[in-house]
């Protein structure tokens, strides 16, 4: 059996939260650059553009990660 939760390489283990020390609106864009390892700017414009060229794609995305995601 296989623990998840675990990396393979034995590393510790990045979660998806919310968070709110380094938030804007919700946290949901630092939260994800936090558990991607990149800067939370980097999921702002990637998410801004996804609201532009994507009719309202990134903001569809934001609202359900802002219910589904629990905060930090």
């Amino acid at each position: 059996m296989v623990d998840n939760d675990i990396p393979a390489d034995g590393g510790a283990a990045r979660r998806f939260r919310r968070r709110r020390h380094d938030s804007m609106i919700a946290g949901i864009c630092s939260g994800a650059g936090s558990a991607l390892g990149v800067d939370p700017t980097i999921v702002r414009v990637v998410l801004v553009t996804a609201t532009l060229l994507g009719f309202g794609t990134g903001i569809l995305i934001y609202l359900v990660c802002w219910l589904l995601v629990p905060e930090e």
